[in-house]
């Protein structure tokens, strides 16, 4: 019929559409059995209405198709999602529709590719704003319409209809269901997959995933206690385990702790207990992982959170270790979230034990460590880190918003220095409008943060 290219080339987040491609400067229809088709790609339509509004431009190409006669509007996208892209999304396409007095077909893409997760999510919009079908997301899926040219009406064949769009927990783990199948799938790696399981919320949730996800049978569970492990970490991952149904190993580290300790004895003589011995700890547990995924050929999941990673909460080549970071773009908060919704709302009844929800949160490195010893509350520390993360406000607006100063400075601090662990992480699953990874890209060395100090 012909062909049309793409007007506004995004080159923010994980886009990089203008570093290869020239933008369309001339507006055509296609036209098909009399009907003028106004076709546009991706960004076309989001024209100065996108979730976080990096950029805006001076031309708006489902404006020009219109002038160049179109009956409708036909959007073909690429459009990652995003856990509020669909609000935003479909608050888009109405405002659209709407400004242009025209129905609004909106095609989008299903599936993962690396680390960006397409939801689907198409919709059909008539000429008075009104969502009258959609896709089931996070599958391939598809509605059937009428469009009556000479009156520019739409309606709904065969009670397609819309389609229900589900709530933020369950939408962020239909986009890790997505997002895991299809990078295990797209990169030829079997189904089989393990982790370390250290009685912990953040590899409890992981090791749920990957059993309802994949299945219990391909899931390995490895639990790796030390002289610091409390006993209930060691039976609260049995618990869950047999929950599941899931193969777990017990490998102790503590013999290979000491070893490790006596060969470095005369290195660290007079010196005292810190990070040094903690992280042996977790390097031990990263190599014992990567030996049994190199000799059984399974897939290790890193199980590393937002929280963790943004503060550097995470040891590089130890529990960093991984082929894929599935819950990587959830904050602490929300891993608690999701598992207890698995609890309340999925199973409906108790898999993730509740003396697991319940603990408070421990690397278990030391006696009687505790996050709290070092880091705000969950709940503070994630409001930071979504502010200077994803809204991208600077110090001075995140203190105005009421969190103490000293707290604020010593957050991005830590956001600002752990770059460097960051850049060497497992691909992390994009769920958020801004994730680490491909669509932030931070220099490791930089001097902002001590001058906002200053």
């Amino acid at each position: 019929m012909g062909v049309t290219h793409k007007t506004l080339l995004p080159t923010y987040d994980v886009f990089d559409d203008f570093r290869y491609f020239e933008p369309n400067k001339t507006f055509s229809c296609l036209t098909l059995d009399g009907v003028n088709l106004g076709v546009t790609i991706c960004e076309d339509i989001w024209y100065n209405e996108n979730e976080v509004q990096y950029h805006t431009y001076d031309l708006d190409p489902a404006g020009e198709m219109k002038k160049a006669g179109a009956d409708c509007i036909i959007n073909i996208s690429a459009s990652p999602y995003t856990k509020s892209k669909h609000e935003s999304r479909m608050a888009m396409l109405k405002n659209h529709a709407k400004k242009l007095g025209l129905p609004v077909f909106y095609s989008n893409q299903v599936g993962a590719h690396t680390d960006i997760i397409f939801d689907g999510d198409s919709a059909v919009i008539n000429s008075e704003a009104e969502i009258i079908a959609g896709t089931d997301p996070f599958k391939p899926s598809y509605t059937d319409i009428e469009f009556y040219a000479e009156t520019k009406e739409v309606s709904v064949v065969n009670n397609s209809g819309l389609k229900k769009y589900p709530g933020k927990i369950e939408r962020q783990f239909r986009a890790i269901e997505l997002g895991l199948n299809d990078y295990v799938e797209k990169t030829g790696f079997t189904d089989n997959v393990v982790l370390g399981l250290s009685g912990g919320i953040d590899s409890a949730l992981v090791c749920t995933l990957a059993a309802e996800i994949l299945g219990a049978e391909n899931v390995t569970a490895i639990t790796m206690p030390s002289e610091f492990s409390s006993e209930g970490s060691v039976t609260d991952s049995e618990n869950l385990a047999e929950n599941l149904g899931v193969k777990l190993i017990e490998l102790p580290i503590g013999e290979i702790y000491d070893q490790f300790n006596e060969i470095l004895s005369p290195v660290f003589k007079d010196k005292p207990f810190d990070e040094a011995e903690e992280n042996l700890q977790s390097r031990i547990r990263g190599s014992l992982l990567m030996a049994h995924s190199n000799k059984f050929g399974n897939f290790l999941l890193a199980t590393g959170n937002k929280s963790e990673y943004a503060v550097g909460y995470a040891t590089l080549y130890g529990d960093m270790n991984g082929a894929l970071a599935i819950i990587g773009d959830l904050y602490k908060t929300e891993v608690f979230e999701m598992s207890k919704w698995f609890n309340d709302t999925w199973y409906e009844k108790e898999i993730i034990p509740e003396t697991i929800i319940n603990k408070p949160p421990s690397a278990e490195l030391r006696p009687g460590q505790k996050d709290s010893d070092s880091l705000p509350d969950y709940s503070v520390l994630d409001n930071i880190l979504y502010r200077y993360i994803e809204l991208q406000e600077n110090i001075e607006g995140i203190i105005e918003s009421g969190h103490h100063k000293d707290t604020v400075h010593s957050v991005v601090r830590l956001v600002d220095t752990n770059e460097f662990k960051r850049y060497q992480a497992a691909p992390i699953l994009k769920l958020c409008s801004k994730s680490f990874g491909s669509g932030r890209r931070w220099p490791i060395v930089q001097k902002w943060t001590q001058n906002e100090k200053n």
